[in-house]
This record gives C-alpha cells, sequence and structure tokens, in this order.
C-alpha cells in the first residue's frame, strides 16, 4: 500500500513538464514530513504526556508541551528555510564522452534570511535520497549564489538533468522538507575521440588541406603596430577607442579544401566511425585547416575556426539519434 501510494504521489508530484526561466519555491511547492527522529520525538512525547496525565505531573505538563511547540517550530523553520527561493538553470558546457558535465543553477535568496543546509540531487526511484550524490550549501541572504552540479556523461547526444530534489533538514533534522525542480536544461556530448586517427588525406597532392596564410583576402584579426606598416591597415577605430594603435591582419586560403567524410572512416561500427571523425575534426582546427564535414545526412561547407569546429562536433553528437533527442 505504502509502494502504491509512494508511486501515486510521485506521478502527480512530476506531472509537470519540464521548466524554463525562474522558479519560485512557493507553498504550492513545498512538501514537508516528519523524518525518523521527528516520528521517534513524536512517540516519546505521546508517553510524556501519558505519563503526566497518569501521575498528574504539572512540571511534565510543561516540559511536554515545551517540546511539542520546538517540534513545531522546527517544522516552520524548515518551510522558511526553502520559501520563495529563486531558481533557475545556467547554461552547461559541451564535454566528451566519458567526462563529467558541469550543470548550474542560481539560487536567487532575495531575502534578509540564510538559507542553510540545501541539498540538491538528481530524483532516483528511491522516495528518499538512497545512494544518490548530494550537493550541499547554503544561500546567503540577499545574494545569488552559483551551484555546480556534476553529472557523468556516458554517450553522445543530450544529457538532461532531469528531476532534481532539493531539501532540507534545517534546523533540528525533525522534519524532510523538499521541492521537486524539472528544468530544460541540457550538455551535449561529443563523442569520446579516438587516440591516434591519422588524418585523410585531401584533395590537394599532398593531401595537407587548406591552411590560412597571410595575404588579402580575409580578416585575420589585429595585430601591434611595427614600423613599416603600411597606413591603410592601420585599425584607427581601436585607436580611436584607446586600445593602442594596431594593424589589420588578413589572410588567403592555400592548396584544396579538406573533406571529412563519414564513408572515408575505415571502423565497422558507427561509433567508432564517430569517434574518429572527432578526432579529425580537432587534429584539423588545432592545425589550422579548412576542412569540411561530409555526413549521410548532409554535409558542412570547408571553414575553420572555433565555431566552425564546435558546428562540426555538435552534427556529429546528433548524427543519427532519435528524433526526441535532437534539439
Amino acid at each position: 500500500m505504502f509502494a502504491s501510494f509512494k508511486q501515486k504521489f510521485r506521478n502527480w508530484a512530476f506531472s509537470r513538464t519540464s521548466e524554463t526561466g525562474t522558479v519560485t519555491l512557493t507553498q504550492r511547492r513545498i512538501f514537508i514530513i516528519p523524518t525518523k527522529q521527528g516520528l521517534i520525538l513524536c512517540g516519546v512525547l505521546v508517553l510524556m504526556l501519558l505519563g503526566d496525565i497518569n501521575y498528574n505531573l504539572s512540571l511534565g505538563y510543561v516540559l511536554t508541551f515545551l517540546l511539542t511547540m520546538m517540534a513545531v517550530m522546527s517544522m516552520l523553520y524548515a518551510f522558511r528555510n526553502m520559501a520563495h527561493l529563486q531558481i533557475r538553470a545556467g547554461r552547461a558546457e559541451p564535454v566528451f564522452s566519458g567526462e563529467t558535465a558541469r550543470f548550474a543553477f542560481h539560487f536567487n535568496n532575495r531575502s534578509k534570511l540564510s538559507r542553510y543546509q540545501l541539498c540538491l540531487f538528481k530524483t532516483g526511484e528511491s522516495f528518499w535520497v538512497g545512494g544518490q550524490p548530494v550537493i550541499k550549501f547554503d544561500a546567503p541572504a540577499q545574494q545569488d549564489s552559483e551551484v555546480i552540479f556534476p553529472l557523468p556523461a556516458t554517450r553522445r547526444g543530450w544529457l538532461q538533468t532531469g528531476r532534481m530534489t532539493l531539501y532540507t533538514e534545517f534546523p533540528l533534522g525533525l522534519f524532510y522538507c523538499w521541492s521537486y525542480l524539472h528544468f530544460d536544461a541540457r550538455c551535449l556530448v561529443y563523442p569520446k575521440p579516438l587516440i591516434d586517427a591519422p588524418l585523410p588525406s585531401g584533395s590537394s597532392p599532398d593531401g595537407t588541406g587548406k591552411r590560412s596564410v597571410a595575404g588579402d583576402e580575409d580578416f585575420a584579426g589585429l595585430r601591434k603596430y611595427a614600423a613599416g606598416d603600411a597606413l591603410p591597415r592601420i585599425a584607427w577605430k581601436a585607436y580611436a577607442h584607446e586600445r593602442g594603435l594596431q594593424v589589420k591582419q588578413f589572410s588567403t586560403p592555400l592548396g584544396e579544401e579538406l573533406w571529412l567524410d563519414l564513408a572515408d572512416a575505415p571502423d565497422r561500427n558507427e561509433e567508432d566511425k564517430l569517434a574518429r571523425m572527432t578526432r579529425w575534426v580537432l587534429d584539423a582546427e588545432a592545425q589550422d585547416l579548412r576542412y569540411g564535414l561530409r555526413l549521410p545526412d548532409g554535409e558542412l561547407p570547408s571553414n575553420n575556426g572555433i565555431a566552425h569546429r564546435d558546428e562540426c562536433l555538435r552534427r556529429i553528437a546528433l548524427f543519427n539519434l532519435p528524433q526526441q533527442e535532437q534539439p
């Protein structure tokens, strides 16, 4: 019967879809039940009350009601320790499979009361904490506290936090006060790159792909002014913003394009092919090559740079995944 009640309660509590933006913990989102210590204290108070009635102990009544009032105030303080906290999920940086994703949660305590002994863990099958990893922290008064929650990234694609539980047993551990959180927060997990995977031969005779060298076609950034630099190359806008005398740099593509094609990967397993493609992208970017990506579901024109690398890795990470795991 207890298991059935627990499942019905979880289904009701988890009926909300994932949330975006800022969540405020109101009384409708906070639940309280006594802990084991609280139930033991309740039993002791009942026995004390029966003894007071039986022996007509005036001081016993005082002690019993004093402890009862302490327990009631403990429940009130447990609720107040979480009430009106504002929570939002931050951005998680992409990681490679096998690493640990770091999800950031921001707890904004706008009240003048500090919140103590708050705990956050990923909701599992157990109603209680069980063996789940727990992050413990405090939320100082009138401050925004950032809490980093680590989750292992075991496979490529989108890693979601899922349902989280925020709870506290402050101040005396007599009551378990908790709330459920389900943010639409996720982290992109790239395939784990192979340790050694030589780049495929490009379409140029030497197979080096297309490199960016000094030239006059594409803007490549700024550098400090040196004697003899042409005046038209000086970045006058940067000089006007008191950033010093700087010179514009340009680059020209050299050689032929290097295409990273999934069909060129010699591996038999698809996941091994994607791991090799990940290594190719990282090595091509490290060598400053201009490279394109070719997958069965489309291709990405050749380019280079951090943004191009990230887009290539994103397409590799999401390749041939079920529709529900796509962004």
